[in-house]
């Protein structure tokens, strides 16, 4: 495998995955983040969506609560994380997919979603596996289909300003906090970048984007 196919852990290091959910419902908000990313996705009836890095599979499984009559994909490198995803699964009693798979070669054929949401999972990739995994989702999606994401983006206040200055200095997370991912965004394709109001976390300005394939 090579170097930029390398998948980071939720939290850099595998040992540390079970501590993943705590961490994200006590420092990221992210019962309010992550709902009002299926908000802005506007899921309808019939939808096709894929949770793309959907880690332990909190979004994916909220999708799907949200939505009863949507299919709803979940995929992810890690399988520890997929393996704690499909315990919260059966215990919320949802029925989805959870597929192992790089988010930057995506085992699925052309124009088969309808929308792509991705929380979180960005600022593990490095630049060109951002902008791979970027033109890998939008050949999945099809014509008019949405891409939404939640992920830390250029900081907005003194406090997120100041987390920057050290996150930045990260390869994978430096062009989030640089504000570079609408501009990527769209060299993959993609037309009408929006940027939502963006939340503020104790690691930094955490920005949602949308954006439409052409169609």
């Amino acid at each position: 495998m090579e170097k930029s196919d390398k998948y980071i852990p939720a939290l850099g290091h595998d040992w540390l995955t079970p501590l993943y959910d705590p961490l994200q419902r006590w420092v990221m908000r992210e019962d309010r983040f992550k709902s009002a990313l299926v908000d802005q996705a506007q899921i309808l009836p019939g939808h096709r969506v894929l949770d793309l890095g959907c880690g332990t599979g909190t979004l994916t499984i909220l999708i799907k609560q949200i939505h009863h009559g949507v299919e709803v994909v979940g995929l992810d490198a890690d399988p520890k994380a997929l393996e704690i995803a499909r315990a919260k699964a059966a215990k919320a009693g949802v029925n989805l997919t959870l597929d192992h798979g790089m988010a930057s070669r995506l085992p699925y054929p052309d124009n088969v979603f309808d929308r792509v949401l991705s929380s979180l999972i960005f600022h593990h990739l490095t630049t060109e596996n951002k902008q791979q995994t970027l033109r890998e989702t939008f050949r999945v999606l099809r014509p008019g289909g949405e891409l939404h994401i939640a992920d830390f983006g250029k900081p907005h206040g003194a406090y997120s300003r100041l987390v920057s200055v050290i996150m930045r200095r990260f390869e994978e997370a430096g062009d989030n906090f640089r504000g570079l991912l609408p501009e990527m965004i769209l060299r993959a394709g993609f037309e009408k970048v929006e940027e939502p109001a963006p939340f503020t976390t104790l690691f930094g300005t955490l920005a949602p984007y949308k954006a439409r394939k052409p169609g």
